[in-house]
């Protein structure tokens, strides 16, 4: 996925209709999605082999170019589809609109299973798994059946960053990350407050069966719900939020590899929460660096 940038200000209202006109100073890509959250692993410091699909475009050229791919990772092109391009305009800091370019049919049991070979080949080197869903198309049950099968075997923890309509496809996986809405929605319970969040998270890890609900809260901080039937509130991070733009893959991206240097599910759901306000006082996908990340750790005494 590419996420695009116009980037612009605003000193006049439109006199064909009453929308904004923004003058385009300049423009920037950067990767989303699942290209996003390996961009958080490298820099990081970490080590991350990438899956996915892209269309047979420029987009998803440009996007191989940014991420120094040069093919031979688990990218596979399907030029019945355009790569997933997200355009973002913004102006004084705000966003005004955003426009999609994607198709959102899965993709085809072929490409399925090519991914699926992919993994099975580089298994033997992988000491976590993250599942990047944007529902795009590229995960479906039968990745997430092949997935489990393969994590199973390896021993391997399976992260996820949910969507609620495919919540039934992460049965059995290691982690889900839902935002606090997402996590309403795929529980069909309503929360105000800690313990009611915290009985969200219990009530969809046991609909599940995975060890722990990570559920994220914005500026409320983050809900914990392990397999112990312990709670965890940990608080924001953040002082002062300006995006929240691909928080959730720098979330997930250091809960993966926190877990892959053998820290526990709380200790890296911490480390996790520092890097998510680290990325949300940053306007436009950003990818967190170690560096910062040391920076905002010795901020809170960790």
């Amino acid at each position: 996925m590419m996420d695009h940038y116009v980037w612009g200000a605003v000193s006049r209202i439109s006199p064909e209709a009453p929308v904004p006109i923004v003058h385009v100073e300049r423009e920037s890509v950067q990767p989303g999605g699942a290209a996003n959250v390996y961009a958080n692993v490298l820099s990081l410091g970490g080590h991350a082999l990438l899956c996915g699909v892209i269309g047979s475009d420029a987009a998803g050229a440009s996007l191989l170019k940014q991420l120094r791919l040069d093919g031979k990772q688990g990218i596979l092109v399907d030029p019945t589809r355009p790569t997933t391009k997200k355009t973002r305009i913004v102006a004084h800091s705000q966003q005004v609109v955003r426009y999609d370019v994607e198709r959102r049919h899965d993709v085809s049991s072929r490409l399925t299973k090519q991914i699926v070979n992919y993994i099975e080949v580089h298994c033997s080197s992988l000491s976590c798994v993250v599942v990047s869903d944007y529902c795009k198309g590229v995960i479906t049950p039968s990745l997430m059946a092949h997935l489990r099968t393969l994590a199973r075997r390896r021993t391997l923890p399976i992260i996820v960053d949910p969507k609620v309509e495919h919540i039934g496809y992460y049965d059995g996986v290691t982690v889900v990350t839902p935002n606090h809405v997402e996590a309403q929605q795929a529980s069909d319970r309503a929360a105000h407050d800690h313990e009611a969040i915290h009985d969200v998270g219990h009530h969809l890890r046991q609909k599940l069966g995975c060890e722990a609900v990570l559920v994220t809260r914005g500026e409320q901080g983050m809900s914990l719900c392990e397999a112990t039937g312990q709670s965890w509130h940990i608080p924001a991070m953040a002082r002062q939020v300006y995006d929240v733009t691909g928080a959730g893959d720098t979330v997930v991206s250091t809960l993966a590899l926190g877990l892959s240097a053998g820290a526990s599910i709380r200790e890296s759901a911490t480390l996790a929460n520092q890097a998510a306000g680290v990325a949300v006082g940053t306007v436009g996908t950003a990818a967190v660096t170690n560096a910062q990340l040391k920076e905002a750790l010795r901020h809170a005494g960790g």
